[in-house]
This record gives C-alpha cells, structure tokens and sequence, in this order.
C-alpha cells in the first residue's frame, strides 16, 4: 500500500512518478506489484480527478455547446499523446524503462519546468476557457513526450502552459482536465490486459490500492492548486534535480 501511497503523491506533481517508482522498491526491496496494481493506482488516480473537477466535468457534459472551445481543446490537447501511446507502447515498455533513462528525463524536464516558469509570458488573465486550440495542440504534443519515464506529464504540459501564458493555476487545472481521458485511456487498455491475464487478481489488493491512490491524489491535486500561484515551480525543480542525482548515484 506505500507503493499506492507514493503513486497517489506524485501522480498529479510535476516531480515524475516514474523516477518514485524506479526508486522506492529499490530502496525499501519492495517486489514488482505486478498488473492488477497497476491499473489499480491508475484507476485511483482517474476517480481523485474526475471527483475534484467533477462540477467542470458535469458542466461540460451538459452543456457542450457553450463549453465547445474547451472540448474541443481538451481533444486536440488529447489526441498527439493518445496516438502516441498506441504507436509506441510496445517501445516504451521495452526500451524506456531503464533507470537511467528516468533519471536523465526527470532532470532534463526539471530544466524545462524551471525555464518555463521563470520565463513564462506575464498573461495571468487567460485562463482555462481561454486555451486556443493551437495552443492545445503544443500542450498535446508536449504531452506525448510524457511517454519517456521521468518525463511527468503533469510537469510538461503545465510547463508548456506557461510558455504560452497560461497562469500557473490555469495550466495545471488544464493539465489536470487533460489527465482524465488520458488516464481513462490506460486505464481501459491495462484493465483489458488483466481480464485476460491467466493469474486472477487479488481483488482485495487491487480495491485497497485504488482507495489509497484517490485518497492521495485528491489530496495533493487540492493542495497544489491552492498552494501553486504562491509558491511557484521552484520547489519542485530542486526536488525533482535531488531525486534525479540520487538516480544517477545509484544506477550509474
């Protein structure tokens, strides 16, 4: 369940889940979890979304027409990382899991975070129904490169955000809104690979795993809202440039 826990918190940071979970069995001996966990921090992680925004989600759905510029982004800022996936998944599992490539990606992208808010164009003003939809095309693309363990892909779409001057909470609320048909994606095709799985699930696991992951991502997406505009992305660039030395000290 600690595994759970550490998915849960850093799902939704822009410090990389993929660098904790290279690094947490490592340090702690915890065995691979294995699938049903997987989708079960996935699923967790989708119900603490879809609950948090669940007012904007059930606005947009009722009322799609006046909501269409935000749809409309939402899938285009969907469409290159879904693509993506499917083209590459097979690749990704195989050949970027290595814990050096999570390490190189968590402090090259820490670099990026760091150089977008810093030198983010000042429109605090746009806000989320703002997003034209060229700029949810970057956001998109960007998203794909989250594919890359290490990446996060909360850190590069809300750096891409703010490179295009988005107000920090605007481009992680947009970020967050584009995690959920993302998520809902792997979440479907991991679950499908473990209805067909020939071990059956400890479904016990697989329940306790996703009440941890919500509990812990509903937490930490309301506290990163509330906390971003004051704090900044600093923080979470010295974190992520230590957690990527501890990394390289490790595997290299």
């Amino acid at each position: 369940m600690w595994l759970a826990l550490v998915q849960g918190l850093t799902e939704f940071l822009p410090i990389s889940s993929a660098g904790h979970l290279v690094l947490a069995p490592r340090l702690l001996g915890w065995a691979d979890q294995g699938l049903a966990f997987d989708v079960a921090v996935h699923l967790g992680s989708l119900v603490a979304v879809m609950l948090y925004f669940q007012r904007d989600l059930l606005e947009l759905a009722m009322a799609p027409r006046q909501n269409a510029r935000l749809l409309v982004a939402i899938f285009i800022g969907t469409l290159p990382a879904g693509i993506a996936g499917l083209l590459l998944r097979d690749y990704v599992e195989g050949q970027l899991r290595g814990p050096l490539v999570v390490a190189s990606a968590t402090v090259v992208f820490a670099v990026v975070l760091y150089l977008a808010d810093r030198y983010r164009r000042r429109r605090e003003a746009r806000g989320v129904a703002e997003i034209r939809w060229g700029a949810a095309a970057f956001i998109g693309f960007s998203q794909a490169l989250a594919l890359v363990p290490g990446t996060s892909r909360s850190g590069i779409t809300i750096s891409a955000g703010l490179l295009l001057g988005l107000s920090r909470e605007a481009a992680a609320r947009f970020s967050f809104l584009l995690a959920v048909p993302i998520i809902l994606a792997a979440s479907a095709i991991k679950g499908l690979d473990l209805l067909t799985a020939t071990v059956p699930p400890d479904w016990g696991l697989v329940a306790s795993a996703t009440a941890v992951a919500a509990v812990s991502a509903f937490a930490c997406i309301h506290l990163f809202l509330r906390l971003i505009e004051r704090i900044g992305m600093t923080p979470f660039v010295i974190y992520r440039l230590a957690l990527g030395a501890v990394l390289f000290w490790m595997f290299l």
